[in-house]
């Protein structure tokens, strides 16, 4: 029978994957991809010779890898999750072994020294001493038995993420709260209440059934009036992983030793120096210099939204209203909002029709990009919810294609991403997904989105045009293959279309009377933008601090369970007391769900942010939708990955470095 991972093509044939073919397919593609890999030597060297051949040599591997990992993260069987698992030392294996592999070493460094190298166009040449230091940083240097090291580390490193993964979906998956009493229900939306009734009836019960999927932990935060189903949901949430059969805690301390070992092996001081020195920050003090700058612009604003948030609970309830508790938080801010600016989320949200918002983020950038979007149902896909897309140029040359997954499944793991399967080199297209788990749709009635479930799916799909329409010749420099702290860039500007007018006129339409969004909503919609803006800042500046914190300070002998250390970072940048047993860092993906992932590079979110603030700028002044900025940004960011420094590609579009108080300006926090 033949094995549909070993030829790999457009389209990718995601169902006839089952899991008996990954282990004999995995096997077959390493042991080709080994072979071409021994025979690479220094003799005569070229760039076709090393460079090209290494690229040539991982390219089936790449692929039939990035496809297990999508298939585990949105279609996953007990089966295939342990196939994956049987694979996965040995693909961890192979991408660790690449720098450590002598013969591939001697022939980087005889194309350095040759005269060959004087001949590269710049994005070879780039490659090239990108590629050297990588070498170098991953251990090329290193004598056997180091290498035998940090081999060990890289496959235990594979092993204890991909859990860490599993459990935090397990858990997930593990929690329901069952309710049959609907006065406890008070304040929630007709929408949330019939998704808990559909997702009892699905599984054959009565009443209401409430998971820990996002849109359902959402709802429940911000609307019920319950205080006691508030607390249910937020202890499920943040205790997702921290306890029982699906505990993350001993792999959270073995994945933090055995990153701090790598570091010190590989000659840096830890964890956050090794991960940013090829980032835009270089070190890992520079990522906490800026995290504690703009902490500190942050915390007089933080400590005023608080107060009067504590405030107006008291004048709603009474001098002896109880203080906050976190579950407290997002219900009394949803009040607070909705008397200061009459904005009603559940309002706003009849105009975001998960279908007419994925229609609008396609038209904006095809009136920015000169791109054309198409659906494209035939192409095969993982789910009958998905949908299947070729994105083409003005001419009618295709870019790529790629698929949407809007919505929760119980094989589906939760947040929002991009994956990027196919990275091509011109002119052939690339191929991509971006998955989210917004509320789904409810008999008759649309999947309808809060507005910032729009700004969710505009990001996501900023990532997905940063893969598309790059044009870089090296595939290895293509698409989002660029320095962590840039690759938000593409995909956090995007958002700023989702309050716009002249965007929101392309999309945000009433989902029963097909009315535009009322001028009345918008106005409060973009007046309430930097509400609690200082609190919103300080929640991701303290998963950044904590991230930093745990790849450079601590340390388990002198610190103690890891899980308390965070917690008491987490509380410094918390608007209410948080309880002893707080377990959020148990289900943190970002920095644990893979070898590296945003490990020391959660800061990168803000960074960025300071980034896609500045770059606004142009459009805002030049026009939402002008086609030349969009053009500019296209060809001077989009298309060109990493085939130049970041802050080249910046300066080579906003024609200076970024302005860092844009970020505060645009938040309403600037002294």
């Amino acid at each position: 029978m033949e094995n549909p991972l070993l030829s790999l093509g457009r389209p990718l044939p995601f169902r006839a994957i089952q899991a008996e073919h990954v282990v004999p397919a995995v096997k077959a593609l390493l042991a080709e991809a080994d072979e071409r890999l021994n025979r690479l030597s220094a003799d005569a060297p070229s760039y076709e010779s090393t460079l090209g051949e290494l690229e040539a040599a991982t390219e089936r591997v790449e692929l039939a890898h990035g496809v297990l990992e999508h298939l585990e993260g949105v279609a996953t069987t007990p089966a295939l999750r342990a196939a994956h698992e049987a694979v996965l030392p040995e693909l961890t294996a192979f991408w660790t072994s690449l720098p450590l592999r002598e013969n591939l070493w001697q022939a980087l460094l005889a194309l350095d020294r040759s005269d060959a190298k004087q001949t590269l166009e710049p994005t070879r040449k780039r490659f090239l001493e990108k590629k050297l230091a990588e070498f170098r940083r991953d251990g090329a240097t290193l004598d056997a038995a180091g290498k035998q090291k940090l081999s060990e580390i890289e496959r235990k490193l594979g092993l204890l993420t991909n859990k860490f993964s599993q459990n935090v979906l397990d858990s997930t998956n593990a929690f329901e709260l069952l309710l049959e009493d609907e006065t406890r229900l008070q304040g929630l939306p007709s929408g949330a209440i019939e998704a808990a009734r559909a997702a009892a009836a699905a599984k054959g019960r009565a009443g209401f059934r409430f998971t820990l999927q996002a849109p359902t932990v959402t709802a429940v935060l911000t609307y019920a009036a319950d205080a006691s189903l508030r607390e249910a949901l937020w202890r499920g949430y943040n205790g997702r992983a921290a306890e029982g059969q699906f505990d993350n805690r001993e792999l959270i301390a073995q994945i933090l030793t055995l990153r701090s070992e790598k570091a010190k092996l590989l000659g840096f001081k830890d964890f956050a120096d090794f991960a940013t020195e090829d980032r835009m920050a270089k070190s890992g003090a520079n990522a906490k210099r800026f995290v504690d700058e703009l902490t500190q612009k942050t915390r007089t604003a933080f400590a005023r939204e608080n107060q009067e948030l504590a405030d107006f609970r008291k004048r709603l309830e009474g001098a002896d209203a109880p203080a906050l508790a976190p579950w407290d938080l997002a219900y009394y801010s949803e009040k607070l909002r909705r008397e200061r600016y009459d904005l009603d989320e559940e309002e706003l949200r009849e105009y975001f029709p998960a279908d007419r918002v994925l229609d609008g983020a396609f038209r904006v950038a095809e009136r920015l990009f000169g791109v054309i979007i198409e659906a494209a149902p035939g192409l095969p896909n993982w789910d009958s919810e998905v949908s299947g897309y070729v994105i083409l140029d003005g001419e009618r040359r295709e870019l790529g294609t790629f698929y949407v997954d809007l919505y929760p499944r119980e094989n589906k793991r939760p947040g929002a991403w991009m994956h990027g399967l196919v990275a091509a080199v011109p002119p052939a297209p690339h191929v991509a997904v971006f998955c989210a788990n917004v509320s789904p749709p409810v008999g008759d009635k649309p999947g309808l989105l809060l507005h910032r479930d729009v700004e969710t799916l505009f990001h996501e799909f900023g990532h997905l045009l940063h893969h598309c329409l790059s044009r870089v010749s090296v595939r290895s420099l293509s698409c989002t293959r660029v320095a962590q702290d840039f690759v938000e860039l593409p995909s956090q500007i995007m958002e700023n279309w989702c309050s716009e007018r002249e965007a929101l006129n392309l999309f945000a339409r009433h989902y029963a009377t097909n009315a535009p969004i009322p001028e009345h909503l918008l106005e409060r919609l973009r007046a309430s933008r930097t509400f609690r803006a200082g609190s919103a800042q300080m929640r991701q500046l303290g998963f950044a601090a904590v991230d930093l914190a745990l790849h450079i300070d601590y340390d388990p002998a002198r610190d103690g369970d890891v899980m308390a250390y965070a917690r008491a970072i987490f509380q410094e940048y918390a608007a209410t007391p948080l309880p002893a047993d707080y377990g959020m860092l148990a289900s943190f993906h970002h920095l644990f769900g893979s070898p590296v992932g945003y490990a020391a590079g959660y800061y990168s979110y803000k960074w960025a942010e300071v980034l896609d603030a500045d770059a606004f700028s142009r459009f805002r002044n030049e026009g939402i939708l002008n086609a030349k900025v969009g053009l500019e940004f296209k060809e001077r960011l989009l298309a060109r990955g990493d085939a130049d420094d970041p802050m080249a590609l910046f300066v080579s579009f906003m024609g200076r470095e970024p302005r860092p108080e844009a970020l505060l300006e645009r938040q309403g926090l600037a002294a």
